[in-house]
């Protein structure tokens, strides 16, 4: 509200007043324009949006997944032998790794969430049969370790690749090395399991490409009297080697019953044991994996041991730990040529994108296994 001085003469109220109006009417143009910011105008030339809120950083995503059934009954025990040896290797590195258990028939969800995090490497899976569904899903897969091997891998995508403590390996071995010996003919005493079937079997092919006689075979009995006549059919053919495709239960029985004839056998008869049918198993040769026939080896020092209470289990703590290792090799793809000295073996790459191993030949001396002289 203005209010006049009675002690102005009128001209100069007026003069004033004339002031005050022009002063009042600027400010008035100075709010109307304050209205029309360019930051409200939409036909402004320049306009400069407010900074949005500032968000979190996305979650960096992870070198390695490892799928493993540990959710399911059957296979608990020994995918928790295959997380415990890959988190030993892991330990003290840089490589960021993210453990994705599944259930039976989940596989494929546990792929997907391998793929959501990110991952540049899938190490898994671990079950023969999870790995048909795999090979045969059709997924597009970052490099992918498979820890088992079958027939629809080779066909499957070809970013998968196989590593595994395949018996057919160890089969492999013990026929170069009755070979090495300068064996001609040769006798297979074996069970009727489907492993051991697939042992016995890929022993015969790796002998009969080498250019062996077709090998004597001979069907496993426990029956006294069948060993028996096990012994007497043997000595008849007197072979200069026997393959004991057999576990570790039956190998006491049929071992004593070939006398001095060389017997070799894979690292399933390698258990714990009595030390009576340690006695039993006395010159008995088996392929079994470094970890376990030279424990105090320099190379395995900075590894931790775990008591599993069972050489198979023990075998996979194994698998995890050279797992761990050639999944590092293919963060950068996979290589041209790949050697490995492991806890599993001697590790090669060869055809058919297979991450290849060979065992350490050992042989039962006073109830202990030792390395065997010359074993490769």
């Amino acid at each position: 509200m203005f209010v006049s001085s009675p002690a102005l003469p009128p001209a100069r109220r007026l003069r004033f007043l004339v002031r005050w109006l022009a002063v009042a009417a600027l400010a008035v143009a100075a709010a109307f324009s304050a209205a029309q910011t360019p930051a409200a105008s939409e036909n402004s030339g320049d306009v400069v949006d407010a900074p949005a809120p500032a968000s979190l950083p996305p979650k960096p995503a992870v070198d390695i997944a490892i799928v493993l059934p540990l959710n399911a009954a059957a296979y608990a025990r020994a995918a928790e032998a295959v997380g415990a040896g890959f988190a030993a290797g892991a330990a003290g590195g840089r490589t960021t790794y993210v453990v994705i258990p599944h259930a039976e028939d989940g596989v494929l969800s546990a792929f997907e969430a391998a793929r959501k995090a990110g991952a540049r490497v899938i190490v898994g899976p671990l079950v023969r049969d999870d790995l048909k569904v795999i090979a045969q899903a059709n997924l597009e897969l970052p490099w992918t370790l498979a820890l088992n091997q079958s027939e629809e891998t080779a066909s499957g995508p070809t970013r998968m690749y196989t590593f595994s403590l395949a018996i057919e390996s160890d089969a492999r071995t013990i026929a170069r090395r009755m070979r090495d010996d300068a064996a001609q003919n040769v006798a297979i005493v074996g069970g009727e399991s489907p492993l051991l079937k697939r042992f016995a079997g890929a022993f015969a092919t790796e002998w009969l490409l080498g250019g062996g006689n077709a090998p004597s075979s001979f069907r496993f009995d426990p029956a006294p009297e069948a060993l028996t006549v096990l012994k007497r059919d043997i000595l008849k053919k007197a072979p200069d080697a026997a393959l004991l495709a057999v576990d570790g239960n039956s190998a006491p029985l049929v071992k004593p019953f070939l006398g001095t004839i060389p017997a070799y056998a894979s690292g399933l008869v390698f258990d714990q044991k009595s030390a009576a049918t340690l006695r039993d198993l006395d010159g008995l040769a088996i392929v079994e994996i470094p970890w376990l026939v030279t424990p105090g080896a320099p190379e395995f020092a900075k590894y931790p041991r775990r008591d599993f209470g069972s050489a198979s289990l023990e075998r996979l703590y194994a698998l995890g730990l050279d797992a761990f290792r050639i999944a590092q090799v293919l963060l950068d793809g996979p290589p041209e040529q790949f050697v490995l000295d492991g806890a599993t073996g001697h590790v090669t790459l060869a055809e058919g994108r297979q991450f290849v191993r060979e065992g350490r030949l050992a042989v039962y001396r006073s109830g202990m296994l030792v390395p065997l002289d010359g074993g490769r």
